[in-house]
């Protein structure tokens, strides 16, 4: 393929958020767009802004408590048996307690490691007696999982540097959500003010490209797509963090190709788009977020690992969260790999991908 490949930058103006177009037209380059009416506004020459951004994204996550708890409902009912074995517990029937408390979590996918330390390290202080009632446990155990999700993994902010754009590159297996995520975070980035040019970096799948315009739409953005066919995705990222730029963009949202982790040929496609978007922006990716599929369970940790030694991960997402019983891989992955989880899909609506907070995340499935 020639290495000039053409692009086209399609300008998206703002939809209500209930109903989306698809678009009809491309224009190259863009000759109006519509303002946006950001909550701040911070010109590239300001500092602080990304730091803002993070800042307003963690508040965000304080303020939805509601949807992680209602994400995780299955979760928090499939762990719903551990209040009533505490809830009458005495002392002689800890070891029946303790055994049928392991099960659940094991059930619940927190790991066969994480969970013989979280029962033996309750065995020992009962047993100790420094925990004298099933309220006193239950506290116990929600300390111990804070824990785990806290030492290795707290750094769930984004972490875009100081210099514009920052890029992001979303990657993971095919069908594990990720054009859909990198939608609902440009969603979210733009409602914070940020402004958000978006990549088609997916140049297998026709449909990729099609899906990333209508989110664009949905949400407003901008984006870049390969206006012909066999376009290498690395020139794709390329040319768009160039715009991003060019024209002042805070944010750059690369998507890439689903592929197996066991593919090496693919894998090695992700290290030519980290090195194309790293010749145009120093630095950059600021972000690799894996995008990981909650109802897989464990068996997600073996794609994480593979992603993580070809490109580096920063943070994962963990997506479909809310149709599975399977909430305590998130303490599994983020123990293992010591690699954040930065946000969580808890539904299917434009609001419903959330920054991650292990304090939310403890209370949901264990209240």
């Amino acid at each position: 393929m020639a290495s000039t490949t053409h692009l086209s930058l399609i300008s998206k103006l703002s939809q209500p958020h209930h109903g989306f177009v698809i678009p009809q037209t491309r224009i190259s380059p863009p000759t109006k767009t519509r303002p946006a009416t950001y909550r701040f506004k911070c010109s590239a020459s300001q500092t602080g802004f990304f730091t803002r951004l993070g800042r307003l994204i963690k508040e965000k996550a304080k303020s939805d408590v509601e949807k992680i708890f209602s994400g995780f409902s299955k979760t928090r009912d499939n762990l719903a048996v551990i209040d009533e074995l505490l809830l009458y517990w005495n002392l002689a029937d800890t070891d029946r307690v303790l055994d049928e408390l392991e099960e659940a979590l094991l059930v619940s996918d927190f790991g066969p490691r994480i969970t013989v330390k979280i029962v033996e390290s309750l065995r020992e202080d009962i047993l100790a007696g420094k925990l004298k009632s099933g309220s006193e446990i239950k506290e116990a155990l929600k300390k111990s999982v804070m824990d785990f999700l806290t030492k290795k993994g707290n750094k769930t902010e984004l972490q875009l540097g100081f210099r514009k754009p920052a890029v992001v590159m979303i990657v993971g297996v095919n069908g594990g959500g990720k054009t859909t995520s990198l939608g609902k975070l440009a969603y979210r980035l733009k409602n914070e003010g940020a402004k958000i040019l978006m990549a088609a970096g997916d140049t297998f799948r026709a449909a990729a490209s099609d899906q990333l315009e209508i989110w664009a739409e949905r949400t407003g953005c901008e984006i870049v797509v390969a206006e012909k066919e066999n376009a290498k995705a690395s020139s794709v990222l390329s040319q768009a963090v160039k715009r991003g730029k060019e024209q002042g963009f805070d944010i750059v949202l690369c998507d890439t190709s689903g592929r197996l982790h066991t593919n090496y040929s693919l894998m090695e496609e992700l290290i030519a788009c980290k090195k194309a978007v790293g010749k145009v922006v120093s630095g950059a990716p600021n972000e690799i977020l894996l995008v990981l599929d909650g109802t897989t369970g464990l068996n997600m940790l073996p794609q994480a690992r593979e992603f993580n030694e070809v490109v580096g991960i920063t943070g994962l997402v963990l997506t479909k969260l809310d149709g599975s019983a399977r909430g305590g891989c998130v303490v599994s992955v983020v123990d293992e790999l010591g690699i954040p989880v930065k946000f969580v899909g808890v539904g299917e609506g434009v609001e419903d991908l959330q920054p991650f907070d292990a304090e939310a995340f403890v209370n949901a499935i264990f209240s």
